[in-house]
């Protein structure tokens, strides 16, 4: 089921009962689509090909630029002006060559993405777009694949687990509607890179967990996360029952 050379490298989390060789493959069996290749995809997509991901679907229309390097660490400075796909595909094969890699470099309208859904066992959003995420949270929900997302801006990170396997489960339009009047990005409003990162790893984390089969998931919970103060606070999140994505006001 694994080889010589996977036992070895991934070795350390093979050894942790959670894990162990059976979950190994079940990484390795798995494919995975990352939404967004910046400041959140970045480690997002560092951790799962270190753990040994098998598929990583990789998803971003932008290119790099220097303002992205502060935080968006799958990228380096001879990568400004090339596309991010570009430059992460290159930066993940030397970390693992192990993976299969598949490049998504356009926008996705709604059958792009539901194709590029339907391919996979899990999602990740790692965008700063709310259009985006709705977008990706339908998608979600009608393919009954589970949806980590992660959000961050200034000092303050957020994440939840949205999983329509689940019946109890909320999606990412119970929590946050049709959006506030004010949706600031980070070249809008700032970011310190740390909380993206912050943000980012705790989604790798929890993909993993929903990938292997351990632990605790942070269905139906929002993790709010505070770097001015360092303090970690949760909020319980119900499924709204006419929710039009999920709930009978679906149609």
């Amino acid at each position: 089921m694994l080889s010589d050379d996977e036992l070895l490298r991934y070795s350390r989390q093979i050894l942790l009962k959670q894990v162990d060789i059976d979950g190994q493959f079940k990484l390795k069996q798995s494919r995975v689509l990352i939404v967004g290749l910046g400041g959140l995809g970045s480690p997002v997509a560092l951790y799962l090909a270190a753990a040994g991901v098998g598929e990583l679907h990789l998803a971003d229309f932008d290119s790099v630029d220097l303002t992205n390097l502060q935080r968006q660490i799958a990228h380096d400075t001879a990568s400004v002006g090339v596309h991010k796909v570009d430059s992460a595909v290159s930066r993940l094969s030397g970390l693992n060559p192990l993976l299969t890699l598949v490049p998504h470099r356009t926008a996705m309208n709604a059958d792009s993405l539901r194709a590029a859904v339907a391919a996979v066992d899990l999602v990740l959003d790692c965008t700063d777009n709310f259009a985006v995420r709705e977008a990706v949270n339908a998608a979600c929900v009608a393919a009954k694949k589970p949806l980590v997302s992660g959000a961050a801006i200034r000092l303050e990170g957020q994440l939840s687990v949205f999983d329509p396997r689940v019946a109890t489960s909320p999606c990412y339009h119970c929590l946050y509607g049709h959006g506030s009047e004010a949706e600031l990005t980070c070249s809008e409003a700032g970011v310190l890179g740390p909380v993206v990162g912050m943000i980012g790893t705790l989604q790798a984390l929890e993909a993993i967990k929903l990938l292997v089969g351990f632990g605790e998931p942070l269905v139906g919970r929002l993790l709010l996360v505070d770097g001015m103060s360092s303090r970690f606070r949760e909020l319980k999140v119900k499924k709204d029952p006419a929710c039009v994505v999920c709930g009978n006001g679906h149609g």
